[in-house]
């Protein structure tokens, strides 16, 4: 039975801070786990630009990614990608039901490598990638993988598309994320263990939001980051120190042990 494990990362508000590189603490933590021959795998909301930003920022050559909150699976290599799978959102359904209860809300569509194609302008700081605006009847057309709305009515849109079988998750009330139906962290990380060959109960996770309990669930050694809020705290098998307090590094490290 092999010994290595395989540790999926959230990366905002858990490896680094939004808009900024990890610390030298993390990036080391991070590379003792490869020297001993681990796998670290990134596990994030963000898009697959986003995530190699921050892979390379970690000193990850080689590393397997699931972004978009599950819904794209990548392979970076050196400083090159390829994607592995992708699943697409009903773009449709996600217009609908945002015209008919928050009209306001600004919809953008992620284009996978690309950034983004926008209903209004977005702050910079809110989409890693190109935006591109365009008028919401040209969405459905293209395939996506995620929605992001955003607004301050946003989270009014929750239930409805809950309703409509779709993943969501709000990250903010002001910012909800919408995929596919049945698509997690969770559920790509398992296919990516299985890629790997690492054994069930070598697999670990460790993060700080909502969009990471299904990921909890799925990893039998599951690490909440100190300021996660009590709901995703309860979710998790073991707790870190906080950002501030360089928790992620702990708790690569505890790993090791």
């Amino acid at each position: 039975m092999t010994t290595t494990r395989m540790i999926a990362c959230d990366i905002d508000g858990t490896l680094l801070r939004t808009g900024q590189p990890p610390t030298p603490a993390v990036r080391r933590a991070a590379q003792e786990v490869l020297h001993a021959g681990h796998h670290i795998v990134l596990a994030t909301g963000r898009s697959v630009k986003g995530a190699v930003t921050a892979a390379l920022q970690l000193g990850l050559r080689d590393v397997w990614m699931v972004t978009s909150n599950g819904a794209v699976t990548a392979h970076l290599v050196g400083e090159h990608y390829q994607v592995v799978e992708q699943h697409s959102v009903d773009a449709a359904t996600v217009i609908d039901v945002a015209l008919r209860e928050a009209p306001a809300v600004r919809v953008a569509a992620e284009i996978v490598g690309v950034g983004w194609r926008v209903s209004a302008p977005f702050p910079g700081y809110e989409l890693n990638g190109a935006q591109r605006q365009a008028p919401l009847d040209e969405f459905p057309a293209n395939p996506t993988p995620r929605i992001a709305l955003h607004g301050p009515d946003a989270y009014r849109l929750v239930p409805e598309l809950v309703a409509r079988g779709l993943t969501v998750i709000a990250t903010r009330l002001d910012w909800v994320d919408v995929t596919p139906a049945g698509i997690s962290k969770a559920s790509s990380l398992e296919k990516v263990r299985i890629e790997l060959g690492v054994d069930p109960e070598r697999t670990a996770a460790i993060g700080d939001g909502e969009n990471d309990i299904e990921m909890f669930g799925w990893a039998a050694h599951a690490v909440a980051m100190g300021h996660a809020s009590p709901f995703v705290l309860a979710a998790a098998t073991h707790r870190t120190g906080s950002f501030d307090d360089e928790g992620a590094a702990s708790a690569l490290r505890s790993l090791l042990g």
